[in-house]
């Protein structure tokens, strides 16, 4: 009996799945996953991430397993794997969701694309965000956009599932998700992550939606309430475990039961609703221009920062060694949870691209494997933006001690991420080196032995980094290739259609600069 095979890749769910939906449409169908050494050996690959990936494919496969089919975990490359299991058993057609992921993932799908040429199997290939692959004009993005989100969701029914037989089953390594191996050299899973599945994402979009989203604006920017203020799914839609379509119609229609004196409540989720907007946006600039990921947005940057990386620089931040008590807070938090506001990421990268001069890519593939939801689309479009690359985005340049004063006057934060700075008083507590050494020695904190001496002089070393910046801006050749840039990447955005203000709407930017970013 032939069937269509349905491949999951970061889609792990059967709810508004496109592609199972269609392909149930067809016939019986077959579901698989497939880890892919050389995935799995990319920099930008933590173990953390394949965790997440084997809790959600689980959570997969006992849904299936009450219809009567499973998710099959197959090892290998995709077009070995699909050689394989076309000779046990051929299928009539392949089933998946677009992905814009990193370098790999675009040339495994070309190659892909080349095995189903070959084999004369018809590859679907389904929209997951509202990304528009092949995008001719960014003039056409928004509208695109909007009827993605506006569509039904797609409703998957009953499924009649293939059945192998016992040859097939005999000759194929099929593991279930229970069973699956990370690869051994793979590192770094913070103890206080969040776990995956769908069951978790849809509590979590719940309590968001009815409670939690009304301290969403004025309570994401300070790392201290962003943990219950931000949605927390941007896990779960970088890994698929939700639609992006599920959450837009799910709180447009919260917002549309709202009393109509709940305007706090109003603005958390119009907020959140323009954030998943701009989530696709970004990701949109990687499928448009996928050497985004390696190189400058605005290649008249090309050599500002490369030839200078310091790595002494780079290993103590890693290592939440900097010397400034909020960076080292924030680094030292990411470590143990694997998320971190936007706020707080935002200014990693600034102290990264400007006091410390660091190129971006090396930060990225780091931060990559510290970030439980990486969204590579997202990822490399704010690195590049944070860091001053792309040429059209105004210069933003995070001051860490301003930042903690500003979203965590006591120190609380501080004080919880980095223990050995408990017994230091307020007044020294963002600046210890400040202290006097009595006091130092009195607390026992001494800078330079239980806490490291800040790497550089912050002021002096952000002003050199700006004039370098600007320097490189106002010459002739990138400021001749800004336009071109703007065409290609920038937001149309018409604010006024999300029911903002007059005055908030003035603030926004229409060529895309707006400061949105990594997380919801």
């Amino acid at each position: 009996m032939t069937y269509e095979l349905v491949w999951f890749k970061r889609d792990l769910r059967w709810q508004d799945h496109a592609a199972l939906a269609n392909a149930a449409q067809c016939g019986p169908v077959r579901c698989m996953y497939v880890v892919e050494p050389t995935l799995w050996q990319q920099p930008d690959a933590a173990l953390q991430h394949f965790e997440f990936v084997r809790e959600s494919l689980q959570a997969l496969d006992a849904e299936l397993r009450l219809q009567g089919g499973r998710v099959e975990v197959h090892k290998g490359e995709v077009s070995d794997v699909l050689s394989r299991i076309w000779k046990e058993a051929p299928f009539r057609q392949l089933h998946s969701h677009q992905e814009t992921g990193n370098g790999f993932t675009y040339a495994r799908d070309l190659q892909v694309a080349g095995w189903c040429r070959h084999h004369g199997v018809a590859w679907h290939e389904y929209p997951q965000f509202g990304v528009v692959r092949a995008l001719k004009n960014r003039n056409l993005w928004q509208a695109a956009w909007e009827r993605h989100m506006a569509e039904p969701l797609c409703h998957v029914g009953e499924l009649q599932f293939w059945q192998a037989g016992t040859a097939t089953t005999s000759r194929l390594s099929v593991d279930a998700p229970s069973h699956m191996q990370a690869p051994a050299h793979l590192q770094h899973d913070p103890p206080l992550r969040q776990r995956g599945g769908r069951q978790l994402a849809m509590s979590t979009l719940q309590s968001f939606l009815h409670t939690r989203s009304m301290d969403y604006r004025g309570g994401i920017s300070s790392p201290l309430s962003a943990p219950d203020a931000c949605s927390r799914l941007s896990a779960y839609l970088a890994w698929g475990c939700i639609s992006m379509r599920e959450v837009v119609q799910l709180s447009r229609a919260q917002i549309a039961q709202l009393p109509p004196h709940a305007h706090r409540h109003r603005a958390g989720l119009t907020a959140f609703i323009n954030r998943l907007y701009w989530h696709c946006h970004f990701i949109q600039k990687l499928e448009s221009e996928p050497a985004i990921e390696w190189h400058n947005m605005h290649r008249g940057y090309d050599g500002l920062r490369e030839d200078e990386f310091n790595q002494p620089y780079f290993d103590a931040l890693k290592n939440a060694r900097t010397g400034w008590p909020m960076v080292d807070a924030c680094v030292t938090m990411l470590r143990e949870t694997g998320w971190l506001n936007f706020r707080m990421r935002a200014m990693l990268v600034s102290v990264a691209a400007y006091p410390l001069w660091l190129h971006w890519r090396p930060v990225g593939e780091w931060l990559a494997t510290q970030f439980l939801d990486y969204e590579p689309g997202i990822h490399w479009s704010q690195l590049q933006m944070q860091s001053g690359t792309t040429g059209i985005n105004t210069t933003r340049v995070y001051n860490p001690i301003k930042q903690a004063q500003d979203h965590d006057p006591q120190g609380r934060f501080v004080r919880q991420w980095l223990p050995a700075l408990q017994k230091v008083p307020d007044t020294w507590i963002f600046e210890p080196w400040l202290m006097p050494h009595a006091l130092q020695t009195r607390t026992g904190v001494v800078v330079g032995q239980q806490i490291p001496q800040p790497l550089v002089e912050l002021t002096s070393a952000t002003r050199q980094a700006k004039e370098k910046l600007h320097r490189r801006r106002q010459a002739d050749t990138v400021k001749a290739g800004k336009q071109s840039v703007i065409e290609k990447h920038a937001s149309r955005k018409k604010w006024g259609n999300q029911n903002t203000s007059r005055r908030n709407s003035a603030k926004a930017s229409p060529t895309g600069t707006h400061q949105l970013g990594f997380d919801f």
